[in-house]
Formats: C-alpha cells, sequence, structure tokens
C-alpha cells in the first residue's frame, strides 16, 4: 500500500469561471473510470450571468455535475432543459456525441460552488447512444464526523440511483470537526478531492485546488477536519483501457479525436443543435492538425 500522495491542481477558465482542475494532472490521469475533475466556486452570480458555458461537445464519457450551493440551467441537444440545485445530480451520458450548455437561471442570484466530473465509457459502450438523467434526491449516510452523499456507487448499504457504466464510487463528505475511519473497497483505487476546509487524509494535508491520491489494495483511510470541512472521494477499479483525451473528447487517438474535432468545426450530423441564446464555443485546433492556409483574397 502507497502513502497517501497530495498533488496540486491548476487553474483552468471554464465561461466566466476560474476553476480549480484537480484531474487529470501530470502524474494522475485516472480513478478507476473518473478522468476529469473541476472544483468551481464558490462564486457570486446573477439571474443573467452564471457559469455561461456555451454549446460545446461531447464524446466517449458520461458527466456529473454537483452543486454545494446556487443554481445552475443544462441545456443539452436531446433536447433536456435542467435546473439542478444543491442535493441534486445531473448525468448525462455523451456516447458517440452531444452537445450542451450551462447557463445562469433567470431567477437565481448568490452564491455557485461545485463540481463538475467526467467518467469515461468503455470501448464496447462509448459508441452508443446519448442520454441524460436528473436525480433530485440521493442518499446520505451518517458515519462518525462524516455525512456522506452517495453520488455514484454504494457506501454502508446506501446505493446512489445514478447508472453509471463502470464500477464506480462518488461521495460528497460533510466533516465535523474531529476524525472518521472510512471503509473502501481494497480492489478500487481511490482519491480525495479537499473542497472546503483543511482536512487530513490519512495523515496527510489536503486544501482546496488538491487531490490526495490514496492508490489501490486500502480498506479504509482515516479523515480528520479541525474545522467543518467538505471533501469528495473518488473511486473505482483501475480502468483498463488507454485514454486519449484532448478538448471535450474522451477517445484512444488523435486520429479518432482529429474526426471529432472536424464535426464540430464543420457541423456535422455527429453533434446537434442546443436550443441555447449562448455562443457555440468553437474548438481549438488539435495541435497535430496541419494548419488551415486561407486561399487569399
Amino acid at each position: 500500500m502507497t502513502a497517501v500522495e497530495v498533488l496540486d491542481g491548476r487553474e483552468a477558465q471554464v465561461g466566466k469561471f476560474t476553476v480549480r482542475r484537480v484531474l487529470p494532472t501530470r502524474p494522475l490521469r485516472t480513478v478507476g473510470a473518473w478522468c476529469f475533475a473541476d472544483h468551481m466556486g464558490p462564486a457570486e452570480v446573477t439571474e443573467t450571468s452564471g457559469l455561461d458555458v456555451g454549446p460545446h461537445p461531447h464524446t466517449g464519457l458520461q458527466t456529473v455535475t454537483w452543486l454545494m450551493s446556487g443554481e445552475a440551467l443544462h441545456k443539452d441537444s436531446l433536447g433536456s432543459e435542467q435546473l439542478i440545485r444543491p442535493g441534486q445530480l445531473n448525468l448525462m451520458t455523451a456516447g458517440r456525441g452531444i452537445v450542451h450548455a450551462e447557463e445562469a437561471t433567470g431567477t437565481y442570484r448568490g452564491t455557485l460552488h461545485g463540481v463538475q466530473l467526467w467518467v469515461a465509457q468503455p470501448d464496447r459502450l462509448r459508441h452508443g447512444d446519448p442520454a441524460f438523467a436528473h436525480h433530485a434526491e440521493l442518499p446520505v449516510v451518517e458515519h462518525g464526523v462524516a455525512s456522506a452523499t452517495v453520488l455514484a456507487g454504494s457506501f454502508l448499504g446506501a446505493t446512489s440511483p445514478a447508472a453509471f457504466v463502470t464500477d464506480l464510487l462518488g461521495l460528497d463528505l460533510v466533516l465535523r470537526p474531529g476524525s472518521s475511519t472510512l471503509p473502501l473497497r481494497p480492489d478500487f483505487e481511490h482519491a480525495v478531492v479537499a473542497l472546503d476546509g483543511e482536512v487530513l487524509v490519512g495523515g496527510a494535508v489536503a486544501r482546496p485546488g488538491q487531490i490526495a491520491w490514496l492508490g489501490v489494495g486500502r480498506s479504509e483511510v482515516e479523515v480528520q477536519a479541525r474545522d467543518q470541512s467538505r471533501v469528495l472521494v473518488l473511486g473505482g477499479v483501475p480502468f483498463p483501457e488507454k485514454l486519449f483525451m484532448w478538448w471535450n473528447f474522451v477517445a484512444r487517438s488523435a486520429d479518432e479525436v482529429s474526426g471529432f474535432y472536424s464535426d464540430w468545426r464543420d457541423r456535422g450530423e455527429r453533434f446537434a443543435a442546443v436550443d441555447s441564446a449562448l455562443e457555440r464555443i468553437p474548438a481549438p485546433t488539435p495541435p497535430w492538425e496541419p494548419v488551415r492556409v486561407r486561399p487569399a483574397p
């Protein structure tokens, strides 16, 4: 069993938000099938100015949107339009291709704080139909000084209603001062993302903007908080397939991504339209693509 390793995330710009991107990092690409984690906010939004992420495409993944405070409006190319609030979970399956936007609600003004996660789809499912599901209620389990909301998988007899395509664990833990020992599946690899406050994870200090990597083979881990804090626990069986991720696409090769990029750039049939007033986000040119030179006028 390896020692807990705390890794720094990096800042990235998503819509009008500066986020802390803690997965992937250079040393840590995936945790089970979890392949992406953005910690967004807390930041102030208004009725007409929120995340403001215009229509953009995805392939080969499931997105998980989880808010700790605030409200946001999801729209996608399936025709879904869903307001999401704290304690609720949006699960969007991209499959061969989907487009979505994240907008201001038109009614909410205040603080927005949450996480956006991606789950890589295995090869046998990643070319399937896109889908969207909203879960208004999730199970909550009390364990020592922790109150655990089960986003994905099962924990202490409680199971999330969200249907994932791989065996996962996702927990939002609100920690009161003190310590708790969390039971873990030894066949899973795990990581803990600090969301609010400083926490000790297996004796290692983690702060917002950092992810504590636990590795595989642990049957438990102790989490400690001096003040009320919040963390996200991610886990899963190590993902057996090699991923190629670029921009909003999860694929297996640069050639595949080039095809997705061309479909989005050229408004191909793979990616349908979204009923959104926000501007469609253009894809940056992949660094391996030849530069397209416009003919002289």
